[in-house]
């Protein structure tokens, strides 16, 4: 009896144990989802314009995230032929992975070795275009900063001129001056109530970007500045639940350095002064 008492014992032990097991594997956080094999497809009649204006995008899924050492699998389950390549429509092949062309029915693999964003496109369809995020095996998918802390974002600007381009830094931190990363938010810019930037969804992988706006329909003043808007989408990786303090707005104007236009009054005031001395013979004094 003692023996059988023992055994029954250790048995009970064991569905112990066995349930605390599930119980973490249950409740292991989807943060550190496998991400070492990810399928993309295309969509179907993809091969004419339309898809790129739809929310799901003419690759499926448009935006994925994959560990380095992972496997992307392009699958072409359209009717026609595509090419899965790295890069952008506007500045052509990065040089990372190019498919050549798959016909339908076909698949291209492609096992990427560093951490970073991967846009990708159609060579022969170039209106469809995807994203790739890799990361770090194991990383953690959700925020970097779990905490509601308010953001900060330090704009930086250059001078354009009438038909110029506006050169657009961003600089995030936290009210406490921590860097952050895998930040999402919106972007416009307007001058005279004209947009002449308008970015939704940017996924910034560090907490440093740069945009551009498009020409500007008069230069950079006091008068005629313009206005960056940027709204906190929250952090995290496409797909994954955003946290932080979504929705956060942050607005800056931009116009001329003031030091600048300081220094030429002063500059123009020095030079008037010389030319009446000159005149009147008289040394001021200052």
């Amino acid at each position: 009896m003692r023996v059988r008492h023992e055994l029954m014992k250790t048995i009970r032990s064991l569905f112990v144990l066995f349930a605390i097991v599930a119980g973490l594997v249950a409740t292991t956080p989807a943060a550190f989802a496998d991400h070492t094999e990810v399928t993309i497809s295309t969509v179907t009649g993809s091969n004419t314009p339309g898809c790129e204006e739809t929310t799901e995008g003419c690759f499926i899924p448009k935006e994925s995230t994959v560990d380095v050492g992972g496997k992307i699998i392009f699958s072409n389950t359209d009717t026609a032929a595509h090419t899965f390549t790295a890069g952008t429509a506007e500045l052509g092949p990065s040089g990372a992975f190019d498919s050549g062309l798959v016909v339908a029915g076909s698949s291209y693999e492609w096992t990427p070795t560093t951490a970073g964003e991967v846009p990708f496109f159609c060579m022969v369809h170039p209106w469809m275009a995807g994203l790739i995020v890799v990361q770090e095996a194991g990383h953690d998918d959700t925020a970097t900063s779990s905490s509601d802390e308010e953001l900060m974002v330090d704009i930086v600007t250059g001078s354009a001129g009438q038909g110029e381009k506006l050169s657009i830094d961003l600089t995030f931190t936290t009210m406490s001056g921590a860097s952050v990363e895998h930040l999402n938010y919106d972007i416009k810019a307007t001058q005279n109530g004209e947009v002449v930037l308008n970015e939704m969804g940017v996924h910034a992988m560090t907490n440093i970007m740069n945009h551009m706006t498009s020409s500007l329909p008069a230069a950079v003043t006091e008068t005629e500045p313009v206005i960056v808007e940027v709204t906190f989408k929250g952090y995290g990786v496409p797909g994954s639940e955003m946290t932080g303090p979504v929705g956060q707005v942050l607005t800056k104007q931009v116009v001329p350095e003031f030091g600048t236009i300081a220094m030429m009054i002063l500059a123009v005031s020095i030079i008037s002064i010389v030319a009446v001395t000159a005149k009147s013979k008289v040394i001021p004094r200052f």
